[in-house]
């Protein structure tokens, strides 16, 4: 079971390019789906994550610690984080020695705009599939994501306090 762990951890980070948000409909896919954390664990983690800075990437740790086959122990979350973490680090020892002569190439600038392009189309897919139709499930949970977004994006407040605030309103719509 530990391998089957490492792989899945490992294939979600080696198919990640731009953004920490790309990997949750593939962690999502890779934990959930195969009954190893449940879908409520799996969006309390990532409320979680999104809660705290740091990289997206450490909700692998969460989601080792809680998962049923390493028993939610330390190894667990260790190794999730360090398995998701090492294709990019394996990466970047092969690439860093030759990226500046590659980036100068026509042909590595089109693929990057094209894999670019791929993000921002996947980090859609999250937003929607497991966090828009999980969480948004009627017009009063609407109403609480767009008072999220307006406190974030145009009032500028600090995440945290957001965070404070709709975890209460989301009290009061369960109420």
């Amino acid at each position: 079971m530990t391998l089957a762990v490492m792989d899945a951890f490992y294939r979600a980070g080696a198919l990640v390019f731009g953004g920490g948000h790309v990997v949750l409909p593939l962690l999502e896919a890779e934990v959930v789906q195969s009954g190893w954390v449940s879908p409520d664990d799996f969006l309390a983690g990532y409320g979680a994550a999104q809660a705290i800075p740091g990289p997206l990437f450490t909700f692998a740790a969460y989601l080792g610690a809680v998962m049923g086959p390493l028993g939610g122990s330390l190894f667990g979350a260790a190794l999730a984080l360090a398995m998701i973490f090492l294709p990019g680090m394996l990466l970047l020892v092969a690439v860093l020695p030759h990226w500046n002569r590659f980036r100068r190439w026509d042909s590595a600038q089109a693929l990057m705009r094209g894999a670019n392009a791929a993000v921002v189309g996947i980090l859609g897919t999250a937003l929607y599939q497991p966090v828009w139709t999980s969480a948004i499930l009627g017009p009063r949970e609407f109403a609480l994501a767009l008072t999220g977004f307006l406190l974030l994006g145009v009032w500028k407040l600090p995440a945290w306090a957001v965070v404070a605030l709709l975890a209460g309103g989301g009290v009061l719509i369960s109420l």
